[in-house]
């Protein structure tokens, strides 16, 4: 990979036909959680749109979405871990970090923000979560990680409504070469977890009708990045900055992965161009024969619900993800 990136991506053109969704595998994963039904009807099958959210409607009431839901305190809350999780930190903040990945989870999963569970749960958040250290700030009010403070945005932007003293801050937070890192000021290089946090977060934000020229500016800035990176390289060597980035998990929680990556880029609309020919061809590596995509790694932080078999089994979410980023990078008009 990396050689002659041109001849390359016309390559993956003409081999991208042979990972085409076939019915045996759309009928897998049709045969799974609504949350997984709903987003491959949408993203693989063009079913109707009264179709799809009936489908999504039931994210609420039955499967994983209902479970995560039933695990929410009346205190706002999702607990604070099993024994030996997170010792390092505080009791409230363990369960602070627990509650934002469930958070995060949920809105992966596509909870409608119309819905009556929906509109239940962010209240109870919403009302009665606050950072303690912070003066008692709002949990939707954000703390002081980018990181953090972009799977916020995305989160009140998606449930309750967007934040624009959040989104402000983090657009002064963006460091000179485009991304962002939590140990900033220290660190002035960017972090690939931390950016796409916060990528993510902004897109969100956009999407809540607030689209602004200074949001579009900086995740334009902070795309380049990772694109100038071919999304998983050194940009001084070409090196791989780091193997676990070719593995891919669900939950990804904080971490980067060349598959969350693409499907950022999906999501926002991104063209794609040659520089993230390395990064499909890994994603068409990571496939099995029988046309799934395994999970090939699961991140130690916690959530109570587990979704998925365990490690080197075919994943649904994995193959999900998988086929509609291919699907975007085949359609796309080179």
């Amino acid at each position: 990979m990396g050689q002659n990136l041109l001849a390359t991506c016309y390559n993956i053109q003409m081999r991208l036909h042979d990972y085409a969704p076939r019915l045996a595998h759309l009928k897998w994963l049709l045969d799974a959680d609504p949350a997984i039904r709903w987003q491959v009807m949408r993203d693989l099958t063009g079913e109707a749109p009264e179709a799809i959210a009936a489908e999504r409607s039931r994210v609420a009431t039955e499967g994983w979405g209902a479970q995560l839901l039933a695990f929410q305190s009346p205190a706002g809350h999702w607990g604070e871990g099993p024994r030996g999780w997170r010792d390092d930190l505080p009791k409230e903040d363990r369960g602070l970090l627990i509650t934002l990945y469930a958070l995060v989870v949920l809105k992966d999963l596509g909870l409608d923000p119309a819905s009556k569970q929906a509109r239940k749960m962010i209240d109870r958040v919403d009302k009665r979560l606050v950072f303690k250290r912070l003066n008692n700030r709002p949990f939707l009010h954000g703390e002081t990680e980018p990181c953090i403070n972009g799977r916020i945005l995305s989160i009140g932007s998606y449930f309750k409504e967007p934040n624009d003293a959040l989104a402000h801050q983090l657009l002064d937070e963006q460091l000179e070469d485009g991304g962002w890192n939590c140990e900033a000021p220290k660190s002035r290089r960017s972090s690939f977890h931390t950016t796409i946090c916060v990528l993510e977060g902004l897109l969100d934000y956009e999407r809540a009708r607030r689209k602004s020229a200074a949001v579009t500016k900086a995740r334009k800035r902070a795309e380049n990045y990772l694109l100038e990176r071919r999304m998983f390289r050194s940009l001084r060597t070409g090196e791989v900055i780091n193997k676990r980035w070719l593995r891919f998990s669900f939950p990804t929680f904080w971490h980067y992965d060349v598959l969350r990556g693409l499907d950022y880029l999906r999501e926002g609309g991104i063209k794609p161009d040659s520089r993230i020919s390395d990064a499909i061809e890994t994603v068409m590596e990571r496939r099995h024969q029988n046309g799934r995509w395994p999970l090939n790694l699961l991140h130690p932080e916690h959530i109570p619900l587990q979704m998925e078999t365990g490690v080197a089994r075919a994943s649904r979410w994995n193959t999900l993800r998988a086929l509609r980023v291919l699907r975007w990078y085949n359609n796309a008009t080179w």
